[in-house]
């Protein structure tokens, strides 16, 4: 059975599921491309060995430069999260959604824990009070499914 490809639309629908992707100035569009793609991998939408929408796909439904997708889509290759397969387009690497969890659990850990702690420090709050309150909290989202 052959692989599809998630359509263009999909690949760049923002989270709410909408059509138009809103282009931040901040960043290069390619850049912005390639987190989206992540950002897919990480929500499990793309799969190991899944395809990815053609560059030329990608470039007409959205009116983008095919250099910019071909950039971002290249950022994806260099980083080992997708492969190229001549002829027949660029495909998620097995493991990369593992992958992308160690490293995102990594700058969590060192970039994002230490912001938590001082701010945990400096309101005075009570780690056993937060992580009972985090546990109710965990346990009526279950009671919800």
């Amino acid at each position: 059975m052959p692989v599809r490809a998630p359509r263009a639309r999909a690949l760049l629908a923002d989270s709410e599921g909408s059509m138009d992707p809103k282009w931040s100035e901040d960043l290069p569009i390619y850049r912005q491309l390639r987190d989206r793609v992540v950002e897919m991998i990480l929500e499990g939408v793309l799969g190991d060995g899944d395809a990815l929408p053609s560059v030329r796909n990608v470039a007409a439904e959205y009116r983008l430069n095919p250099l910019s997708v071909l950039k971002g889509y290249q950022e994806l290759v260099d980083e080992g999260l997708v492969e190229k397969k001549r002829g027949r387009g660029m495909f998620v690497t097995d493991g990369a959604r593992k992958q992308l969890l160690k490293d995102e659990r990594r700058r969590f850990i060192d970039k994002e824990w230490p912001k938590v702690l001082e701010t945990i420090d400096r309101l005075g709050l009570d780690a056993a009070e937060l992580l009972s309150r985090a546990t109710q909290s965990a346990d009526k989202g279950s009671d919800d499914d």
